[in-house]
């Protein structure tokens, strides 16, 4: 499992940063006057998602750290 959700974290933050790029890209060529995606997406858009991407890698990461401190707290416990 703690190798699933490393490397779902890592895919989500490495999408999230093509993503943020990629919106980029966008705005300056509509600057321009041109398009990449023709339309179907705005930067903004984009930037909705990478923020929905970048929230899951947040919770992951944050998950495992809670873990990790329950079961330090476990060990350290005599019963």
């Amino acid at each position: 499992m703690k190798d699933l959700s490393y490397y779902l974290r890592r895919i989500f933050f490495l999408g999230s940063f093509i993503l943020a790029g990629l919106a980029v890209v966008e705005k300056v060529m509509n600057l321009i006057g041109y398009t990449l995606l023709r339309g179907r997406y705005t930067p903004g858009r984009l930037l909705e998602f990478v923020a929905i991407g970048l929230l899951f890698v947040v919770v992951l990461q944050l998950r495992e750290i809670n873990i990790s401190l329950n079961t330090k707290a476990t060990k350290e416990e005599p019963k």
